[in-house]
């Protein structure tokens, strides 16, 4: 079976060449979302790590909606984060409001020397359809 690619009207548009998604077997790979609005994509970047990992959880939820999932079906998450040492506190408390705490996906974190648009923190996700 060929993978399908999707693009998601609601979500922001890409700054690179690719998709929002790719799903391919039932599993929904996730390109990495960045802090940007949606209905205003020229708009500043959200200040500070608690209000860009939101932007970007909703970026998320925004792309997983366009396909008929929800954060429930998140089985893996990657975090790339700029200012690790700074951040990385801040990002988990912001984070794990998004997930039921018996119920957290597999997760990595990593620190990274820069980002698209200026951003903090990234995200990208695996989901699976049930």
């Amino acid at each position: 079976m060929l993978p399908i690619h999707h693009m998601v009207d609601r979500a922001p548009q890409p700054v690179a060449p690719f998709s929002h998604a790719v799903e391919a077997d039932g599993w929904i790979f996730v390109t990495g979302q960045m802090p940007t609005d949606p209905q205003a994509p020229e708009a500043p970047l959200p200040v500070g790590i608690e209000a860009q990992t939101v932007r970007v959880m909703e970026n998320l939820r925004l792309v997983l909606a366009g396909l008929d999932l929800g954060l429930e079906n998140v089985t893996f998450v990657r975090v790339y984060l700029t200012e690790f040492d700074r951040d990385y506190q801040a990002m988990n408390e912001t984070y794990r409001t998004f997930f039921p705490a018996d119920k957290l996906p597999g997760r990595t974190c990593v620190g990274v020397s820069g980002l698209a648009v200026g951003a903090l923190v990234e995200i990208d996700l695996i989901a699976r359809r049930p």
